[in-house]
C-alpha cells in the first residue's frame, strides 16, 4: 500500500467487506480470545497488509498479554509504512533525519507509533539493545516528540540505574518488572 490512501486506510476504510465483518465481530468477541483471534485471522487473510488489521491483531495480542505476538505485527506493521514512506523495509536501515508529517500526516504517525510501540514492547520483551536503537532512531524521526517517544525512554534510563518510574522513594524496580508497570491492565 502506498502512501495515497493510508489515512484511509488507517481508519480502517478500503478493506473488503468480508475482512471489515470480520474485524467488527473480533470487536464483539473481544471477550472470547480464540473466537476473537478466529475472526482477526480471516480478516487477515483477506487483507493481509491493511493497517485496520495489524492494528487490530497488534491490540488483540498487546491486550492479551501476548507481547511477543504483539511485537511480530509491530514488525509486519513497520515494514508497511515503510513501503507507504518509501523508506527502507528494515527499521535499521532507515536514515536518521526527520520525517515531515510527524503532526498531522497518517502513513507518517502510523509508522512512527508503531516504532514507538515496537521498543517499548522490546523493553517489555527483556531485549534493551533493540529497545535503545529503536527509541534512538524515534528520536531522529521525530525530533519534536510529536508521538511521545521521550516518555518511553525516560522510562528506560530510569530502569537503567534501577529506579522505579512510579515512585523515587520505592526500592528499585529494573528490567521487565519496570515496564509492566506502564503497561496497561
Amino acid at each position: 500500500m502506498d502512501a495515497s490512501g493510508f489515512d484511509d486506510a488507517v481508519l480502517g476504510r478500503g478493506l473488503p467487506g468480508a475482512a471489515e465483518a470480520a474485524l467488527a465481530e473480533a470487536g464483539r468477541l473481544r471477550a472470547d480470545p480464540p473466537a476473537a483471534m478466529a475472526a482477526l485471522m480471516r480478516a487477515q487473510a483477506l487483507a493481509p497488509g491493511h493497517p485496520a488489521v495489524l492494528i487490530a491483531l497488534y491490540r488483540h495480542h498487546f491486550y492479551g498479554h501476548r507481547l511477543s505476538l504483539a511485537r511480530d505485527v509491530a514488525r509486519r506493521a513497520l515494514l508497511v509504512g515503510a513501503q507507504a514512506l518509501g523508506l527502507p523495509a528494515a527499521w535499521r536501515e532507515v536514515p536518521r533525519q526527520p520525517l515531515s508529517g510527524a503532526q498531522d500526516d497518517a502513513v507518517t504517525r502510523f509508522y512512527l507509533f508503531t516504532l514507538k510501540g515496537y521498543a517499548y514492547l522490546s523493553l517489555r520483551l527483556d531485549d534493551p539493545v533493540e529497545a535503545r536503537d529503536a527509541l534512538a532512531l524515534l528520536r531522529h524521526l521525530d525530533p519534536d516528540d510529536r508521538v511521545g517517544g521521550a516518555l518511553v525512554e525516560a522510562v528506560r534510563q530510569r530502569a537503567l540505574v534501577g529506579e522505579d518510574p512510579d515512585d523515587a522513594g520505592a526500592p528499585p524496580v529494573t528490567g521487565a518488572a519496570a515496564w509492566a508497570r506502564l503497561a496497561p491492565a
